[in-house]
């Protein structure tokens, strides 16, 4: 296990801040994980290595003159491959699209780069996002890191495995029914299915319009909570392009205030039957917020 593909995504921007890392030294770390688990896995559809190399030489540079873009500087981050990333495919997984590349990159991802991301790649999805597990007949199965005989859920599950295995830092999924949820839940690792309309989904296929814009987002996973409430935002924000882009800035809560929030859990639906492991996990978490005075 290599230890720095397992930093929390803060951490590794931190240490290139205080240049005890590089941003090259990252990416290569990322790549050479890539290239021994992705035969398996089947996490990524589609790397480019040259830019994402040509990048992480740019951001080295100017981190060694105390130049830092934004908040994710040198960290590695993937797309999954229903949003526009520059030259990459955005295939959503279905032969309809097949050979689809995205001639500039969709607003979040741009946001990204701004804020100092090295885009890695895209990863796989079940066709047309329609599935808690990811298979299709572009690129067939992806597999859970943590067993391979097992999904890594989906639709975002190429992300969740490439995070989960230390892949890749962090990443952006999108969720109409539990896309992002699901496959977070299945790989160990955090999801955040954002308001609708705070994060803008242009770029993002199918387009999120009408009713189903209420329901479909785009938002962050990562393998910490930190870094997914970094990475949402870094990605919040209107957008012109997209109508149901919410026109308000992002307002952080302090804590206090969340505090005075009534948080209600339940253990089950009264329909499915609960294993005894969701039921203790489930309590667990209930009390360490009560613990922590919520």
């Amino acid at each position: 296990m290599h230890e720095l593909n397992f930093l929390p995504a803060v951490a590794m921007a931190e240490q290139v801040r205080q240049k005890k890392i590089s941003p090259v030294e990252l990416l290569e770390a990322h790549l050479a994980r890539i290239a021994r688990l992705n035969r398996n896995l089947n996490a990524f559809v589609d790397l480019d290595e040259e830019r994402a190399r040509r990048d992480a030489v740019v951001l080295e540079k100017e981190a060694a003159h105390g130049e830092i873009r934004g908040p994710l500087h040198g960290v590695p981050i993937s797309i999954k491959s229903s949003i526009d990333v520059a030259g990459m495919r955005c295939e959503a997984g279905t032969r309809l699209r097949e050979g689809r590349v995205a001639a500039s990159d969709a607003v979040l991802v741009a946001r990204l780069r701004n804020a100092g991301a090295v885009i890695l790649g895209v990863t796989n999805t079940p066709e047309f996002l329609m599935a808690w597990e990811t298979d299709n007949l572009l690129y067939g199965q992806s597999r859970s890191p943590w067993d391979l005989e097992r999904t890594p859920g989906g639709s975002s599950g190429g992300e969740a495995a490439a995070i989960a295995s230390g892949c890749s830092a962090g990443g952006v999924g999108s969720d109409g029914g539990g896309s992002i949820r699901v496959p977070s839940h299945f790989s160990g690792i955090c999801g955040l299915k954002p308001t609708p309309g705070r994060i803008p989904s242009t770029g993002h296929f199918p387009v999120s319009a009408g009713p189903f814009a209420l329901l479909g987002v785009v938002g962050p996973m990562a393998r910490t909570v930190a870094d997914v409430q970094l990475l949402f935002e870094v990605l919040s924000g209107p957008d012109d392009g997209d109508p149901c882009s919410a026109p308000v800035p992002l307002q952080k809560v302090r804590r206090e205030a969340l505090q005075r929030i009534c948080i209600g859990y339940f253990e089950d639906d009264g329909r499915t039957p609960v294993t005894p492991e969701t039921r203790t996990a489930i309590r667990t978490a209930a009390e360490a917020l009560a613990r922590a005075g919520f």
